[in-house]
């Protein structure tokens, strides 16, 4: 009796694991889904770690109970291995600097609002900028509206400064760019957006035309209510018919604002395709995970750098509950792309930044 029930546990067991490997593996490619035709489908990409996460204890339960059957997370691993190594890379070996890379950093500075925790949140993060000394730094939530000043501190700097805002008084944004290269000249992209844009600016980098392109894609449009919400259900403090209504509108409000999302990256898609002829560098606030059709799409156009160079999550949203990398930066072959990581070092925005170094002459 006890072996046939040992039996049947394990084999209960097994199950379970299979379908967890089943539904890991259907998330992980989720990304291919436009939200504009499975608006809520595409939002599954958030839960992937959670599945990565229950296999993994499945894989240490066989282990220690059931050596023999360590091949059924084993073969879930290698079949999500893609969507696993664009997650977490697993880059392993350090990049090799070559001379005359040029320096870039992306950083969402979120109004230059300090993350409520410094009163100087500009000169928080002109200090860091500074300290790093990268030769294009491209911000998100640029804001220079109520201070007007900025732009003379970073003029101490970089000689070639331009921030254009969205038109919105209600929630002002802008995305710029600060960097030693002459601006040559820019383009917004166009697509339908109450307060986020993108902007193509285009650099002279000796005999090159540098194509940067600065994104701001729409955000989640979670309020402070759903995100407490959210972290109640999280906490398991919440009971069961409230946390499946709140779950719902979680669900509703994130698969609604990827339906907007979706068009603006087709729009900025367009326009690489329409600029092959340059070296391009992409870059921004995706507001999006690295599972999504946001950073899917991109990929098809370009080559995400931090999947090629970076090590691990590179988490660059660094508001508890929410540990995702929406901060992003790809380049086309024209570039090569070396040791892209996130800067958790920082905290005067709820973002971190990501950084990466680049050499003009890639792999064509």
């Amino acid at each position: 009796m006890i072996k046939q029930l040992k039996t049947f546990t394990v084999q209960m067991l097994a199950g379970a694991n299979i379908v967890t490997i089943i539904v890991m593996t259907l998330i992980g490619y989720s990304d291919r889904l436009s939200p504009s035709d499975h608006p809520v489908l595409s939002c599954f990409g958030m839960t992937f770690p959670l599945f990565l996460l229950v296999n993994l204890a499945f894989l240490l339960f066989w282990m220690l109970f059931k050596f023999r059957m360590i091949w059924i997370p084993l073969a879930g691993f290698a079949l999500s291995y893609v969507p696993i190594t664009i997650y977490m890379p697993l880059n392993l070996r350090t990049q090799e600097m070559p001379d005359s890379t040029i320096k870039v950093i992306s950083y969402n500075v979120c109004g230059y609002g300090g993350n409520y925790k410094y009163e100087q949140g500009f000169e928080v993060v002109r200090d860091y900028l500074f300290e790093q000394d990268a030769d294009i730094v491209c911000i998100q939530e640029d804001n220079d509206t109520w201070r007007r000043y900025c732009f003379q501190h970073y003029q101490k700097r970089y000689a070639y400064n331009d921030t254009l805002m969205f038109n919105n008084d209600l929630y002002p944004n802008g995305v710029g760019i600060h960097t030693r290269f002459p601006i040559i000249r820019r383009e917004r992209i166009p697509y339908r957006s109450l307060n986020n844009g993108s902007v193509a600016w285009y650099l002279q980098v000796g005999s090159d035309t540098l194509l940067v392109i600065n994104n701001h894609f729409e955000g989640t449009h979670l309020n402070k209510e759903i995100r407490s919400a959210y972290k109640e259900i999280l906490k398991g403090e919440m009971k069961g018919d409230t946390a499946r209504q709140e779950s719902k509108k979680l669900l509703v409000t994130l698969s609604e604002s990827a339906s907007k999302r979706a068009p603006q990256v087709e729009a900025v898609c367009r326009y690489i395709q329409e600029h092959r002829q340059y070296p391009i560098l992409l870059c921004g606030d995706f507001n999006d995970n690295p599972i999504s059709y946001t950073r899917y799409r991109i990929a098809k156009e370009l080559n995400d750098c931090y999947a090629a160079t970076g090590r691990g999550l590179g988490l660059s949203y660094n508001q508890k509950g929410f540990p995702f990398r929406i901060d992003h930066i790809f380049c086309s072959d024209k570039l090569t792309p070396y040791q892209c990581h996130v800067d958790a070092k920082i905290d005067a925005s709820d973002h971190y930044p990501i950084i990466c170094s680049f050499k003009i002459g890639g792999n064509d």
